[in-house]
């Protein structure tokens, strides 16, 4: 027995974790987990994981007999996720979306650490007070799910939900406890008034599509946030620049937010972010 164990030791020691999505090459996901880990010596593994878009439960199931114990879940497969856990977290339960998997013997338990990750990035990292503020989103997918419940609990005046698809946003409106204060309404035909926070949730940036948007939206003081990172938040953050929005940040910082997160779900210790978020913005706009 302990000549086994000493053979096999490692693969113990080594806890194995994984991003799953589709594209999934541009995810940094794997280099953060590994920053946090090494804050705190601990061995672990965390790859990328391409699923293809009809076999994504296959791919869960694959990696956790080959022994993984958690994976984040990216576009586009949030809504997805949250349906293939047994069990959800009251965050996961009112996203209805899941992008943090913890696989434990007989059960995998679904959490959403997106809105926690945004609130924090905004308010804490750059000190953006959302009380009583006009917010409009962009998108009313799996994105703008996950961070629609945080976003309330600050206690904004109110928050414009804006689709390509109408329906889509007023569905997802409607299924929200603070609906009152929630409208929803058409890409094309946006309320005319400027807005103090304005969220892009489209994957506009990452499909390379562009976003029409009226400059009426933006005035001096509006803050203007895509959840993506890189490249794709670009052309939003560039739309943002032409019409003089002071302050532009792109979803890094929420990145390692929901990241920091989901380790601390996983491993217990609450990583420190504010070294990484540096590392991240000096290297994303070198």
């Amino acid at each position: 027995g302990w000549i086994l164990s000493k053979r096999y030791g490692l693969n113990n020691m080594l806890k194995k974790y994984a991003v799953v999505g589709n594209p999934i090459a541009h995810s940094l996901s794997p280099q953060i987990h590994r920053l946090f880990a090494a804050q705190f010596n601990i061995e672990l593994s965390y790859e990328r994981i391409l699923a293809p878009l009809d076999g994504f439960a296959g791919i869960l199931r694959t990696f956790q007999q080959s022994g993984g114990l958690g994976a984040n879940i990216t576009v586009p497969f949030k809504i997805a996720a949250a349906q293939l856990v047994h069990e959800k977290t009251e965050q996961a339960t009112l996203a209805g979306a899941v992008n943090t998997i913890t696989f434990q013997q007989n059960k995998w338990l679904g959490d959403n650490t997106d809105g926690i990750g945004l609130l924090r990035d905004l308010t804490q990292n750059l000190g953006i007070d959302l009380t009583d503020r006009k917010i409009l989103i962009l998108g009313a997918g799996g994105a703008a799910q996950g961070i629609l419940q945080p976003l309330f609990s600050a206690n904004p005046a109110s928050i414009t939900l804006a689709n390509r698809t109408l329906a889509t946003a007023e569905k997802l409106a409607a299924a929200l406890q603070y609906s009152s204060k929630c409208m929803a309404c058409d890409l094309k035909n946006l309320p005319q008034q400027a807005f103090d926070l304005i969220i892009n949730a489209t994957a506009a940036g990452v499909k390379d599509e562009p976003l029409a948007l009226p400059t009426f939206l933006i005035k001096q003081q509006t803050v203007c946030y895509d959840l993506a990172y890189g490249a794709a938040a670009q052309p939003f953050l560039t739309w943002a620049t032409q019409h003089g929005a002071l302050m532009r940040y792109d979803g890094s910082g929420m990145l390692i937010e929901q990241a920091a997160e989901a380790f601390y779900s996983w491993h217990g210790v609450r990583p420190e972010t504010q070294s990484l978020i540096s590392l991240l913005n000096s290297k994303i706009h070198l």
